[in-house]
């Protein structure tokens, strides 16, 4: 086990990350002590809650929020280990699946999101914001998905090397923790198109150092392939439970491009939600939201309304 120095949060202004691009006041719920959870909180009307995945943090649902939030309430956190949130060692909190979850119901609980949620999960955020879901159904009013998943690995998938090489080795530690290599790849290859300087910048400004790399880390390091590791069980009794939400408006964004989460991940949601409706961009890539910004807001403005 790695032990780091607790790490607290930097304003976005303070990482080089202008106003204009990320125009959100700063919030904060504390998750356990000395451990608070950044998050977005904008607009007014039923909530629209945006999860994340790794290694993004809540900048990637940046326009989402300025085009949902005139009519809608927006909630879109930081995991801990994550952009502006507090970046804490393995000493005071646990990177693990479990406890993530339990975060996002406590953020809400919080803020007294209790009912007519619309969930927009990806990446990462899907495994918890649907698990989520499946524990509080009646809270969830519409579904939005883009590459992710909340069930195992598709038995026609192979899991690709880079993450066994990240997740596995000593090699792919020392890369993520020491070089931000996670990070600065996602930049790359997750965008069909080059980003913007500014932008790729602001992708990775948060994880500055080893110390606030760790939740990177430590997420590829929990995706459960196996019945011995510690998120598995979890991930078995989410996915058993996935059709109880089958009945909802179901809104699926894909990219195409994506070489983890490619066609095999959307053939398996596809099989579990029938009636949603699925818009392929083919020659998008895994941050969806950020090769084909206008065509998904304009999706899920028409969706929500």
């Amino acid at each position: 086990m790695v032990i780091m120095t607790t790490q607290k949060p930097q304003g976005a202004s303070s990482l080089g990350i202008s106003h204009a691009l990320y125009p959100f006041g700063a919030h904060y719920h504390e998750i356990a002590a000395d451990v608070r959870m950044h998050y977005i909180d904008e607009g007014q009307g039923d909530p629209v809650v945006m999860v994340h995945g790794n290694p993004s943090w809540s900048f990637y649902y940046r326009n989402l929020v300025n085009a949902l939030s005139p009519t809608h309430r927006t909630i879109v956190p930081d995991h801990i280990g994550c952009g502006l949130s507090d970046k804490p060692d393995d000493a005071h909190y646990n990177y693990t699946l479990s406890q993530r979850v339990e975060d996002l119901e406590s953020l809400l609980e919080s803020l007294g999101i209790r009912e007519n949620i619309t969930l927009i999960v990806h990446d990462w955020g899907g495994m918890i914001g649907m698990t989520y879901a499946t524990h509080y159904p009646e809270r969830i009013k519409r579904l939005v998905i883009m590459n992710t998943a909340a069930f195992h690995l598709p038995s026609a998938k192979s899991f690709p090397l880079p993450l066994r090489l990240a997740r596995d080795s000593s090699v792919g530690s020392l890369l993520i923790s020491h070089f931000n290599a996670f990070s600065r790849s996602a930049a790359k290859v997750c965008v069909s198109e080059p980003m913007p300087p500014e932008v790729a910048h602001a992708y990775t400004a948060p994880y500055n150092s080893p110390e606030n790399r760790i939740a990177t880390l430590r997420f590829v390091q929990d995706i459960p392939l196996q019945p011995s590791d510690r998120a598995y069980a979890l991930v078995s009794e989410t996915e058993q439970k996935l059709p109880t939400l089958a009945h909802l408006p179901i809104l699926i964004c894909w990219g195409g491009k994506d070489f983890v989460f490619d066609r095999h991940f959307l053939a398996r949601w596809r099989e579990i939600y029938p009636l949603a409706k699925v818009v392929e961009f083919d020659e998008a890539g895994h941050y969806v939201l950020e090769d084909r910004a206008e065509e998904i807001e304009a999706l899920v403005k028409e969706f929500l309304g």
